[in-house]
């Protein structure tokens, strides 16, 4: 299973407002990268850069290739959760799969299988809106893995897990990664992060700061990820380590 994600160049601008400074990365199949920042440093733009749902002032993000309007059967291809809305309350787990199923033209049998790889099996029959955010998160995966992609994109996925939930889902991601699949990851908690991720991307200030693997990013200080996110991050205006614009997330 192949397909990488490219950013390149990429700049977006609301007005007087640059979110995203020139950026450019690769994320490729077979490892988990964690994709980090602080608040406000342009990841989310980014990531709906790449899915599409907002187009760049300058550059490109391209999945396998080509830009996500361009592919003829997205839902097979990339799978992603940005929020943990968009759910109607009134509705059971399962049916909600189906009606997601139905519309990305993916066989109804994908429903319980990806129910189970989820852990949401013994409650799919129950209305989301008696769901805990840590159940819509895993509802949100599940509809995301639904046409068995080869590209995840996702946004906090660990928010409002308790341990065991953060100890499978991060069980999961690894497997994914183990089958060859591209995932990408942002996510706040760095703590799981570290036991998570092959390689980050860390952006501030809308620009590149680091793109590597944990292990050098860690090793070369015998720094905690978090004491290397803060460095490196303090202050956006720090020359980037070098190297870091062109560095690939090759396992």
């Amino acid at each position: 299973m192949s397909g990488a994600i490219a950013v390149t160049g990429m700049t977006k601008r609301y007005k007087a407002v640059t979110a995203v400074d020139d950026l450019s990365f690769v994320v490729e199949p077979g490892v988990v990268t964690g994709f980090l920042g602080p608040n406000g440093a342009g990841k989310t733009t980014t990531l709906r850069v790449i899915l599409g749902l907002v187009a760049p002032s300058a550059g490109r993000a391209l999945i396998e290739g080509r830009r996500y309007a361009e592919l003829a059967h997205p839902r097979r291809v990339v799978g992603a959760v940005l929020e943990t809305g968009g759910f109607h309350s009134g509705r059971r787990g399962r049916d909600h799969l189906r009606i997601l199923a139905r519309s990305g033209g993916i066989a109804g049998s994908r429903v319980d299988e990806v129910l189970e790889r989820v852990g949401l099996t013994e409650s799919a029959h129950r209305r989301v809106g008696g769901y805990s955010l840590g159940m819509r998160q895993r509802l949100g995966l599940a509809g995301a893995l639904l046409g068995d992609p080869g590209v995840l994109v996702l946004d906090e996925p660990a928010n409002g897990l308790d341990p065991a939930g953060m100890a499978q889902l991060r069980d999961l991601l690894r497997g994914l990664a183990g089958e060859g699949r591209t995932v990408l990851v942002s996510s706040h908690v760095l703590s799981e992060v570290a036991q998570t991720v092959d390689r980050v991307v860390i952006v501030s200030g809308g620009a590149l700061r680091y793109a590597g693997t944990l292990k050098e990013l860690t090793g070369a200080r015998g720094e905690t990820l978090e004491a290397a996110f803060l460095r490196l991050t303090s202050n956006p205006t720090t020359t980037p380590r070098a190297g870091a614009a062109t560095a690939r997330t090759r396992g």
